[in-house]
């Protein structure tokens, strides 16, 4: 058995694994230490290629308490990665330095490409009763990853859209205006439009995972619960209620959406963003629904230094 730790510094959100891998990448999984910190890493980053001091700041203070955290349960391996607002950072290499004395880890830079196929190992090791080929969907902060194959990624495909990007690109009111709301789902269809024309193997899926923030969120809301691990994994999202939500959202202020028991706080600003990026797949992609994950690239990155 290994004892093994993963960081995934994403633009919206830095998150920890530390778990205990037996068997290999393809055994089992026993998590101790699961977190989340939405510190915004890619705040600005769309319009100026540069990662904010500030948000700098917020980053390497919640790495540092993972740091301590990875010390403290005594990983025999640490994997961290970075992925859209460092790829788009012009001042990344600072980051990254100062990043591994805060964590103790030297953080690697990823591909879309190869971000979505360490989606795809995590979020598909543990199915067990749902049939491939799968493809699984990544919405995050600044990209979306898209990987298809049974028991390994055949294909995987990244585009520049997720909840941070399309919100700081687009709707600027609150709430978002209709021509807003438009021209941000013009932009994301014809992305999607591409992921259909160029993934090799959509037509065969089977089952369709969805993975992060926005979907989990999506999820709760769509429930009316706070957000809890046992009510989101697993759960199946249909299109239908991923478009009402969408609606439901679009249409509320900031102030009106912080009321809803399935959002947190600092989604609240982003969360109309990463809906239209999630019903622009749905519809584009022609997906009925989406099985839920809370296994995703964390999980992959603890399996691939186990």
């Amino acid at each position: 058995m290994s004892r093994v730790g993963a960081v995934d510094i994403g633009t919206n959100s830095i998150r920890l694994l530390v778990a205990d891998v037996e068997g290999g990448p393809d055994g089992t999984l026993a998590t101790l230490d699961r977190r989340m910190r939405i510190t915004r890493l890619g705040q600005g980053v769309d319009a100026t290629h540069r990662l904010a001091p500030e948000a700098v700041e917020r980053t390497l203070a919640v790495l540092g308490d993972y740091g301590e955290a990875l010390r403290a349960a005594g990983v025999r391996a640490t994997r961290a990665t970075a992925t859209s607002a460092a790829r788009d950072a012009t001042n990344r290499d600072e980051f990254f330095a100062e990043a591994t004395e805060a964590l103790g880890t030297t953080p690697e830079l990823l591909s879309g490409e190869e971000e979505g196929r360490l989606s795809f190992h995590g979020a598909t090791a543990g199915l067990r009763d749902e049939p491939p080929p799968y493809l699984v969907v990544d919405i995050g902060g600044g990209s979306t990853e898209f990987a298809v194959g049974t028991t390994s990624p055949d294909a995987s495909i990244s585009v520049d859209v997720g909840c941070v990007r399309i919100t700081e690109a687009y709707l600027r009111s609150d709430p978002p205006t209709a021509e807003e709301l438009s021209q941000a789902v013009s932009v994301v269809r014809d992305e999607v439009s591409e992921v259909a024309r160029t993934l090799p193997g959509l037509d065969g899926v089977k089952t369709a995972v969805g993975l992060a923030g926005t979907i989990t969120t999506v999820a709760a809301v769509e429930q009316g619960v706070p957000y809890s691990r046992e009510a989101i994994h697993g759960f199946r999202l249909s299109r239908q209620a991923a478009e009402d939500v969408f609606r439901t959202v679009a249409l509320e202020s900031s102030a009106q959406r912080r009321h809803n028991p399935g959002l947190e706080p600092a989604r609240v600003d982003t969360i109309v963003g990463g809906a239209v990026v999630l019903v622009a797949v749905l519809r584009g992609l022609e997906l009925d629904e989406l099985l839920v994950s809370e296994d995703d690239i964390l999980d992959g990155l603890a399996r691939s230094v186990a």
